[in-house]
């Protein structure tokens, strides 16, 4: 179901692989937010990730990355 809080996951998933390797770190839980979301400052993809993390929270965002990853097929 898709809504007005939705994360446009292909934008972050599939443009570049440094973005790909930050979110599959943090989903993980080998990266904090604060690292990627620094990582990703002043680049297209910095407004979802703080996005995705303002809406669902870290745990709950971490959760949808982990299931975003899988269903693209991306080892975690």
């Amino acid at each position: 179901m898709k809504n007005a809080q939705s994360v446009n996951w292909n934008l972050l998933l599939d443009e570049r692989r440094s973005v790909l390797n930050s979110i599959q770190k943090w989903a993980v839980g080998t990266a904090t937010t604060r690292e990627v979301s620094s990582n990703l400052t002043n680049t297209q993809f910095s407004s979802e990730f703080r996005k995705l993390v303002r809406n669902n929270g870290t745990v709950y965002g971490r959760r949808l990355a982990r299931k975003a990853l899988r269903y693209r097929g991306v080892s975690i």
